[in-house]
């Protein structure tokens, strides 16, 4: 734990800096994040990508944070003055609805479909880098080619797959356009 600590700790920080782009509410988030490491212990022998995992609990803690924070300020703030019952019981479960959770396994086959559809080269850029979370070196290493070459390919299959899911009209309202 001391040395994943010490090696990634920099890192983390920077990251969490980044995110919430104040240093104080950059230092609550990593002690968060830094707690939920703590609290995984016995899970991080078989971590492969330690580095790959901290961002990702990073970002989903951030995100929690900022999740929270919206529906408090939503709730509290249109909180009428002579309520009768708890504000907690305002509040609405973290979890999603049936309706929620159906749309988001309706775009991950969608999705899923439409990597399938990709040249075997940019499928399996895409599966190694946002799947297996492997970094740029490791895939450079695994595919045999350099980190440039893996760059360019992972460039690329965004773009293809960006193109399929706008041409088809089920996926149409998934991508983001800017």
């Amino acid at each position: 734990m001391e040395s994943l600590y010490n090696e990634y700790n920099r890192y983390l920080y920077h990251l969490c800096l980044k995110l919430t782009r104040n240093k104080d509410e950059a230092e609550d988030l990593m002690q968060e994040v830094w707690l939920k490491v703590v609290r995984s212990k016995s899970q991080i022998d078989q971590i492969e990508h330690a580095k790959a995992w901290l961002t990702t609990v990073c970002m989903n803690t951030f995100r929690d944070r900022y999740r929270k924070n919206v529906r408090r300020s939503k709730h509290v703030m249109q909180q009428p003055e002579g309520l009768d019952i708890s504000i907690l019981d305002l509040v609405p479960s973290d979890e999603a609805g049936a309706e929620e959770t159906a749309e988001k396994h309706d775009a991950a086959v969608l999705l899923q479909h439409k990597i399938a559809e990709l040249d075997g080269i940019y499928r399996t850029t895409i599966l190694y880098f946002y799947v297996h979370q492997l970094s740029l070196n490791e895939i450079a290493d695994e595919m045999k080619v350099s980190v440039g070459t893996v760059k360019s390919r992972l460039f690329r299959a965004k773009q293809r797959l960006k193109e399929l899911l706008l041409a088809d009209s089920q996926t149409r309202d998934y991508v983001m356009t800017a």
